[in-house]
């Protein structure tokens, strides 16, 4: 099964959200089958088959998740990081300042929903191929 080295080593490349969709698929083949990631230290939950959960560190000091999500604002800046124009913690800090707590990403669906501190989806999209 696969080891959070193995999928640290394949986000090494990830330089923004242009990015994304190119390392999605190189976990997926790792046996990823999906991921939740906290905004506050951007620890991430992956999960594989037959139940296989492995957990990485935090990334950087916990960062401050606004109460009240932006829908708007937040659409604006990830856009933003998708077109290339802004590096993994700075979206990080962007989703943090428009109350976004967490994303869950699910491989076989292709999907990343993200989530605000009371557990509302604020947005869904389907990560290209």
């Amino acid at each position: 099964m696969f080891t959070v080295e193995q999928i640290e080593q394949a986000h090494q490349k990830v330089k923004s959200g242009a990015d994304f969709p190119k390392y999605i698929q190189e976990i997926k083949l790792l046996g990823v089958t999906g991921f939740e990631t906290w905004v506050k230290d951007s620890h991430t939950e992956y999960l594989g088959a037959n139940n296989y959960q492995t957990q990485s560190n935090p990334q950087y000091h916990e960062l401050s998740i606004a109460e009240k999500s932006d829908k708007a604002k937040f659409i604006g800046l990830l856009k933003m990081h998708q077109r290339g124009e802004t590096n993994y913690y700075t979206f990080c800090t962007h989703c943090a300042e428009t109350g976004i707590e967490k994303w869950i990403v699910d491989l076989e669906e292709l999907t990343c929903t993200y989530f605000d501190k009371a557990g509302n989806e604020i947005l869904v999209e389907q990560i290209p191929q």
